[in-house]
This record gives C-alpha cells, structure tokens and sequence, in this order.
C-alpha cells in the first residue's frame, strides 16, 4: 500500500499539544512505511481563519522537523466540492432541510422528554417541490443533510480501538452545509481524502462518531475509505482534562526552553506502553512506531516529565549540534563541562558567565583566611595537569580541613555557586589568573 497521511488543522489559532501529537504521528506512520505525508489547511471558515495561522502552523511543524511532502488547502478547491456535492443531490443521498436553530432545539427536548434518542426526525424528506418553493419564497434558505442508510450497519476495524460498529438508526443525519452555502466539517474532508488518497486517517477519538457518518459517504461517492486510528485523548498531569492543553504548544514551549526533540520523544510513545527516553535520533522511534501498540486509555501529559526528558536529552547533545545556539566564544570542553547541570539550552548563558566573566557571591567571614591561603597555594600548582585535585590536595595537608569544610568554600569562592559542575573539568575553564583572582576577592 502506498502510505499517505495528512495532518488537517484549521487556521483559526495556535497549534496545541494536542495537536502536535496528532500531526507527528501522521508524519511517523508515512515516514516508517516510506510514504507521504500531507498538510491540508481546512480554512473553508473564511470569517475565523487567518493567513497568519497558516504562517504559524508551518513555522511551528518546521520548527518539529515535521515537515510536510505536499500541501492542500480546502478554500481552494470549492469547484471539487460543489461537483461531487451535485452528485449526491442527484442520488438522494443530500437533501434540503429547512428547520431553524430553535425548531431543532424544540424537537430535540420533546424527544427528550417522551425517553426518545434525541435524532433528526427527517421531517424535511416529506417536502415536495413546492413545498420548498413556497419556503424559500419566504426567504428561508436551506441547510443541507447527508441520508444516512439505516438499512447498511457502520462497520470498521480501527487500529487502535479494534473493531467498531454504528447503527444508522441511531444517528441524525448530518448537516453538511449550511444555509449560507458554507462548508461543514464531514463533506469536504471526505471529498478530499478521496481525491488526494489518503490511505490512513490518525485523529482523536473524539472523531469516532464523525467516522460512522463518513464511511457512509466514502460509499455514496463510490470510494474506499482509508484506515482510521482513533488515538486517546490527552489529559493533564492532574489526571483530568485540562483547559491549560489546549493552550500549550510551540510558543509556550519555545519560551520555556524545551528542545524540539524532546518533545518529539515524548508524544512519540505516550499512550504506549513502551518507554519515554531522551533519544535524539528518530530511527529507534520509527522502528517501533505502530498503531497496535496505543492503548484506550487517556494519555498523560506532565509538563514536569518533558522538563526532565529535556534535561536528559541536553546532557548527552554534542557540541556540534548546539554549537551555533550557545553563547558566543563557548568551546566544546566548556559545553562538556556544563552540560550535565543544565535544563534548558539557556542555562548555558550563565555557566559561561561563570567561566569567562564575573562572579559575585557572598563567602562566609570565617573562610576568608583559608581561602587566602588557598589564593597562596594556587599561585604555586601545576596548571597544565589536574589544578583542582592539586589545589585541594595542598590544602587539605595545609589547613586540615576535609569535606565540605574544604570543597564549599571554594566552589563559592571561584563560581558564586552553592553546587554546579565538576571543579576538577571547570577549574582549567576559568584559569589560573582568574581562579586566583577570584580567591583574592573573596579572602
């Protein structure tokens, strides 16, 4: 089968979490069977979308490396639409229906209240034709349904969810355009997963029930539907939904420092079984990338777990790949150095500040003579060997002091840091004139 999926955001905001996992795994499934994957921009709300939506939802799938093989937009193919939206009219599978908002609603609480499932009655199927002249005569334009065929049980084998089953009778017809002549969701997405042959639709399970109408239209237009996977819903850290993951994403991800890749790591394989790890290469992702392995379970997103896969992903980033985003005059032994005691690429500023600039931290009185001394013994050692392991094994035979009573005072002293690197790999950074420097300050 040649793979094709398609990542289908509408331009009316900002990428979500949510919707970045939905996008990277269309772009893994077609990736790992060598296939296409395809960005299809749903702007047919011309009042909410936004050219400048569209610029952002390039920028933040570039910024993924989700880049997409081709590109559609839907307000550019209306004709398509119009065309096979004439053919269903013609075989009775489109009807007008020409009930106002209120009259539904109305229709819908006298169900109700009789222990009725609250569906479309098909009140307008019993119209005639000059019925509807006498009603569009008095201004009231039509709404348009899809006939579902209550004959024809919904059936389909979905990746993730395994087999499904929709009884027609069961649903409303579903409004496929509206009165204005403005697309709905369901048509135009059919139309188009035919004409651009999608293979695989990977959405939400909140589309299940937008599936079964589908596969009704898929047959009304004499095509065969795609495969579906219906993932999970994500939820919040709190275990519940969360109004805060429909916020987050790229923006508020950049600004926190998170790297791409970490956030490729963990969306990757959450809902799976299968282990979270900071892996910078996408070929052990894709290796074991398959629908099979999601479960039904909402998935969990916690802020505090990509922070860390963050962390733990920098901590073994080599200096090539991060050497033009690091503060300039940085060396790969400076970024070996400080590397395993960063979070986010931006504490890389400070570590080199305490490199090659300034240090200010107060020392506690008492340590002022002892690191005096230590300023002393510094000017004596052997910088080109080991200067920390010297500079503490003088002193420890000099002063007597062990332990924290030793190592403390002189982190303080030479980084203002109450904890950070190894000295042993920071010390020969700073040098022997500023580290004596730096002892003379503080003595």
């Amino acid at each position: 089968m040649n793979v094709v999926t398609r990542f289908a955001p509408s331009p009316t905001g900002r990428l979500h979490v949510g919707n970045i996992r939905t996008a990277l795994h269309n772009w893994m499934w077609a990736r790992r069977h060598g296939g296409t994957f395809l960005l299809r921009i749903d702007d047919t709300d011309r009042e909410r979308s936004r050219e400048e939506h569209v610029d952002a939802i390039r920028a933040d799938l570039a910024w993924l490396g989700l880049n997409a093989d081709r590109e559609a937009r839907q307000s550019a193919r209306f004709d398509l639409y119009e065309r096979r939206f004439a053919e269903l009219v013609a075989a009775g599978r489109v009807y007008p229906a020409y009930e106002t908002q209120q009259e539904l609603e109305l229709k819908r609480k006298v169900q109700l209240g009789r222990g009725l499932p609250p569906i479309y009655d098909r009140a307008a199927l019993a119209l005639d034709a000059a019925d509807r002249v006498r009603l569009e005569a008095q201004g009231i334009a039509p709404h348009w349904r899809f006939r579902l065929d209550e004959r024809a049980p919904i059936e389909w084998h979905d990746l993730i969810r395994g087999p499904q089953r929709f009884d027609p009778a069961t649903m409303s017809d579903p409004v496929v355009r509206r009165a204005d002549g403005s697309w709905l969701y369901l048509l135009p997405s059919v139309i188009d997963d035919i004409d651009l042959g999608i293979s695989h639709v990977v959405r939400g399970e909140d589309h299940v029930s937008n599936t079964a109408a589908q596969l009704q239209m898929f047959a009304a237009l004499d095509a065969a539907p795609p495969a579906f996977a219906h993932e999970a819903l994500l939820t919040g850290s709190e275990g519940k939904l969360s109004k805060r993951l429909g916020s987050l994403g790229v923006e508020q991800f950049r600004d926190d420092g998170i790297e791409p890749q970490a956030i490729i790591a963990l969306l990757a394989r959450l809902g799976t079984s299968d282990p979270v790890e900071p892996v910078a290469d996408m070929a052990p992702l894709l290796g074991s990338f398959d629908f099979a392995r999601f479960g039904r379970a909402p998935a969990r997103f916690d802020e505090g777990e990509l922070a860390q896969l963050n962390a733990r992903l920098l901590h073994q980033t080599p200096f090539s790949a991060v050497a033009a985003r690091l503060p300039a005059g940085m060396t790969e032994p400076v970024w070996r150095a400080i590397r395993p005691n960063i979070t986010t690429l931006a504490d890389a500023e400070s570590w080199w500040r305490v490199v090659d600039g300034a240090v200010t931290g107060g020392v506690d009185p008492d340590d002022r003579a002892f690191l005096d001394q230590a300023a002393g013994i510094a000017e004596t050692i052997d910088w080109d060997a080991d200067p920390w392991h010297a500079l503490t094994g003088a002193l420890k035979v000099a002063t007597g002091r062990k332990g924290r009573a030793l190592f403390h005072p002189l982190r303080r002293a030479l980084t203002g840091q109450d904890s950070g690197p190894d000295m042993a790999a920071l010390l020969p950074l700073i040098g022997r004139e500023r580290a004596i420097a730096r002892l003379r300050a503080t003595s």
